[in-house]
């Protein structure tokens, strides 16, 4: 039996990562889109260029003369925003942190780090794994995965790297080490599909002193149970997003909406009843509400807490003076119904996530004590160490983007 601490790193299994996307301002992302065009109006209708640059927040990377091109698969300006005009950049669904589906403005101009490599192979094919820090004595999946663009940031403790599944757009060439889909194929005696792969992944992955560690059984038995389990995770994770049916708990146990929720201004608190179940917010009220998604932790912090906060929290006291002086200042000034139903569906997930940690422990016990294929036995097969080419992104040779001031750059 190989020993736990030879289970291999997820960047040796999906050898092509990219760090999180750096922002550098935080009001190009926001809970819904409304928001994010009233800031980019405000920019734009900025008295003079000393207004328009303090809204901005320029930063070292980007400023209101940066010259730079289109993200990949955006149809934004190049100009720069020194004279921007025209309508706000259409805003793009992104996961911020492990579990907060939120809103981006796509436009280069803005985003210090935007990372175009990912957006390059961003489709509706692509599925993200994103490391999530270990933070000590506090709960929490060592991965979680996406089907749309992650920032990969992690509440608490260092942010990790965001995998890729595949390396070029419409599901080509899996980012797997060269060799591992035969290997596994041959051990398990059944193939190993990409998307099996990171059910896998999802399922079993855990934090270890080297990061996110795999341990990869070679029991064809427990690799069935762990991948059925991990699409299950995969499905959750991505809201539905590749099967065209959205996460919904059993008739009798749907969260809803007991008590109004306000129609004008923001709620101050969130609590729970757990006697109840019910989720409060202000005046508000949720029920029912497992406790397991309550008490549901990710990068170090309690998801539904976060979310909230994201929403409702004003700028920190200490906050940046320049921060607090730019387009950040423009918040939501009142709850919307959007946010009511991202808020069910997020309760939906996180509780049938909740119910799924016996069937993650029964596949962590039955993994350790079965045969598994560890780091020396995929480095006694040639798969590891995976090739340098196999750690940088592909050549994507097959379109246009237009560079700075209109240019365009073959790429």
């Amino acid at each position: 039996m190989t020993a736990k601490q030879d289970a291999p790193r997820l960047s040796d299994l999906l050898p092509w990562s990219v760090p999180p996307l750096r922002l550098g301002r935080s009001w190009v992302r926001g809970p819904d889109p409304a928001l994010l065009r009233t800031r980019w109006n405000a920019l734009l209708n900025a008295a003079d260029p000393d207004a328009r640059e303090r809204l901005f927040r320029p930063s070292r990377a980007r400023t209101l003369h940066s010259a730079v091109g289109q993200l990949p698969g955006q149809a934004t300006a190049t100009g720069r925003l020194s004279r921007a005009s025209g309508p706000c950049p259409e805003p793009v669904r992104m996961l911020h942190g492990p579990f907060d589906r939120q809103w981006l403005l796509p436009d280069h101009r803005l985003i210090d780090a935007a990372r175009p490599e990912l957006w390059r192979v961003a489709d509706d094919r692509q599925l993200f794994a994103v490391e999530l820090a270990q933070v000590p004595q506090v709960p929490g999946p060592a991965v979680v995965c996406s089907a749309v663009l992650p920032d990969g940031r992690s509440p608490a403790g260092r942010p990790g790297r965001i995998h890729p599944l595949y390396r070029r757009p419409g599901g080509i060439e899996p980012n797997l080490a060269p060799g591992l889909r035969e290997l596994l194929t041959d051990r398990l005696g059944r193939p190993a599909d990409p998307v099996d792969v990171l059910a896998w992944i999802t399922a079993s992955a855990g934090h270890s002193p080297d990061g996110v560690t795999v341990p990869l059984t070679a029991d064809p038995a427990v690799w069935d149970l762990g991948v059925a389990l991990g699409a299950r995770m995969l499905w959750l994770h991505t809201h539905g997003a590749h099967s065209g049916e959205r996460p919904r708990m059993p008739g009798g146990r749907r969260p809803y909406v007991r008590a109004a929720l306000p129609v004008r201004g923001l709620p101050a608190t969130i609590g729970y009843d757990r006697e109840e179940e019910a989720l409060l917010i202000g005046d508000g009220r949720i029920s029912p509400v497992p406790a397991g998604a309550w008490e549901f932790h990710a990068g170090g912090v309690r998801v539904l807490e976060a979310w909230f906060a994201q929403r409702t929290a004003a700028p920190a006291p200490d906050a940046e003076p320049a921060e607090a002086a730019s387009l950040a200042a423009l918040r939501a000034t009142a709850w919307s119904q959007e946010w009511t139903s991202d808020l069910l569906e997020l309760i939906t997930v996180l509780a049938l996530l909740a119910e799924l940690r016996p069937r993650r422990e029964e596949l962590r016990q039955r993994t350790a004590q079965g045969p598994q294929i560890g780091t020396a036995g995929l480095r006694a097969a040639g798969v590891l160490p995976a090739p340098p080419s196999a750690r940088r992104p592909a050549s994507v040779l097959d379109h246009h983007e237009e560079g700075p001031e209109g240019q365009f750059a073959l790429l």
